[in-house]
């Protein structure tokens, strides 16, 4: 089922990204979370992520402005390594804080503070691309520095680094082409930065091990891509956007509950 679902998603997931601001990540890392431990569902996305981003960049290398790369990238470069570091730290120490049985299922499950953070990041970060308040919002041009800090250490630590670079490039006036073009330079330096440290730090054979589930995702995630950038207008999406967010939740939810690993 997993060649099926993961590929789909990547397909679906890159072609909403390209148009409506919605993360590959955000919506790809509760999916692999099914089927994988929640660490290596990370290492995995980040994978795809990064592949389909350096794609992206062959379509709108153009219009990137190298001089935000440098305000914004380099910073995220840095807390990005950071994360990683921080997510490798977190997984290696199974910290349970609570655990039950539920008798229709004859199970006993755990919840542990990984799964714990991971779930309430994407909860978060789920809900960040849906509300109003926090799709408007948005930081002062000398917050960069900062932002790319911040960006690039969620990034790091779970994937989630789109939702906070768009709320602080919004406010730079930059046109459609650029912010996009930017935006995927960025992403890209990130995805860089924190696969490395993955690569150093985790057992690698689970990547091995799921290459060709990986080429599949990452193919469909081109084929969105190609999609989003030639066929697809901007739209909100709303409906879609909200039945996303509701999924994710459920998955995140099973994740902390300890029901998924």
């Amino acid at each position: 089922m997993s060649f099926f679902v993961i590929p789909i998603t990547a397909l679906l997931a890159s072609i909403l990204t390209f148009f409506s601001g919605f993360g590959l990540g955000t919506i790809l890392l509760p999916v692999f979370t099914i089927y994988y431990d929640a660490t290596i569902a990370v290492a995995l996305t980040a994978i795809v992520h990064f592949f389909n981003n350096a794609f992206k960049i062959g379509l709108v290398y153009k219009n990137i402005n190298w001089k935000i790369i440098l305000q914004f990238g380099i910073p995220s470069l840095i807390a990005a390594v950071i994360g990683a570091f921080v997510l490798k730290s977190l997984s290696n120490k199974t910290i349970i804080l609570f655990s039950y049985y539920l008798e229709f299922s004859e199970s006993t499950y755990q919840i542990t503070l990984f799964n714990l953070l991971i779930g309430i990041l994407i909860i978060l970060f789920s809900l960040y691309e849906v509300i109003p308040y926090f799709k408007n919002l948005s930081f002062s041009k000398n917050k960069l520095t900062v932002g790319g800090l911040l960006s690039g250490f969620f990034g790091g630590l779970s994937g989630h680094q789109g939702a906070l670079r768009s709320a602080f490039l919004i406010r730079l006036n930059l046109s459609k082409e650029s912010f996009i073009a930017t935006g995927t330079a960025i992403a890209c330096i990130v995805d860089i930065a924190r696969i490395s440290v993955y690569a150093i730090t985790f057992n690698m054979n689970e990547v091995k091990n799921n290459a060709s589930i990986i080429l599949l995702a990452v193919s469909a995630a081109f084929l969105g891509a190609y999609i989003g950038n030639k066929l697809l207008k901007k739209t909100t999406l709303d409906f879609i956007k909200w039945f996303v967010t509701i999924f994710m939740i459920i998955i995140a939810l099973l994740m902390i509950l300890g029901i998924l690993s």
